[in-house]
């Protein structure tokens, strides 16, 4: 929770919270710790200790005022409060086990049903857990990883060709750090996780520098501009979908709009990755 209001205090400008800033320099970016104390109506020293963890008890009312002064979105003011109940727990929680990577016959049938969609099901630390030919196939080059490799933000951050995928990288590795921030705030022991990212932090200096910057704002829909080897360049909207009854798998699937040159293209695209050796709905991870 200190780290968390540490990082996004320093984002905030004394503008954007109406402060006037007399002359001379601020050692600091953003906020010093008494303007965002001041403005929520707290102590300066109740807030230092927020921020260094030796305060663990903020009430509702604390946290709705901390998100309004620093200007959190809604998903990172709801995340603020998991972190604060996390915080006051008064018992250690049960030592995490790693979630299941198993996808139900339903689900393959499924992520079948939608093709020519492109599709995907990912773990909660977006493990690649199922797709359809198209699916995988955006993720050009993953298919030639092992399955228990097969992970979002590896293949982002570690796969040197994963950067000409896409249009808008900048984009898409701000969205993968901000889902594995949330699952760190509240399960930090994830085992799912915890390797995961020490090998990002150890490989990836873009990874290293957007988790500090803590942001868990989640990118549920939207559009994204892929290019593809076979198909060339295909812009698709997408919609991310939470799978009730699964330990936090998402269905990630992409469409078209039927009769555009994009439909098209992934039409092609599904035809083109539908290989026998990709086994598309068959194979899963173990």
């Amino acid at each position: 929770m200190g780290r968390f209001l540490r990082a996004h205090r320093i984002r905030v400008t004394p503008e954007e919270v109406g402060l006037e800033v007399g002359p001379g320099l601020r050692r600091m970016p953003g906020l010093r710790r008494e303007e965002p104390a001041t403005l929520a109506g707290v102590s300066i020293d109740y807030y230092t200790r927020l921020e260094r963890g030796k305060e663990a008890r903020p009430s509702p009312s604390v946290v709705g005022a901390l998100a309004r002064v620093l200007l959190v979105e809604e998903r990172e003011h709801e995340h603020l409060q998991e972190l604060a109940v996390c915080a006051a727990r008064t018992t250690a929680p049960e030592p995490s086990t790693a979630p299941t990577s198993s996808v139900g016959p339903g689900i393959k049938l499924l992520l079948e049903s939608l093709r020519p969609n492109p599709a995907v099901v990912v773990g909660r630390a977006m493990d690649l857990l199922a797709w359809n030919p198209g699916g995988l196939r955006l993720f050009v080059g993953m298919e030639q990883w092992p399955v228990e490799k097969r992970n979002v933000a590896r293949w982002v951050f570690l796969n040197p060709g994963a950067r000409t995928v896409f249009d808008h990288w900048d984009e898409q590795i701000r969205a993968c750090v901000g889902r594995l921030r949330a699952l760190a705030g509240t399960d930090p022991d994830a085992p799912d996780l915890v390797g995961l990212v020490d090998e990002l932090l150890a490989g990836s200096p873009e990874f290293a520098q957007l988790w500090e910057q803590y942001d868990v704002r989640a990118h549920t829909h939207g559009s994204k501009t892929f290019h593809v080897p076979d198909v060339g360049i295909v812009t698709l909207e997408y919609q991310s979908m939470q799978l009730e009854g699964t330990p936090g798998h998402r269905l990630v699937a992409h469409y078209a709009t039927p009769g555009t040159p994009d439909h098209d293209k992934m039409v092609l695209l599904d035809m083109a990755a539908a290989e026998p050796d990709l086994k598309p709905a068959e194979e899963e991870r173990t």
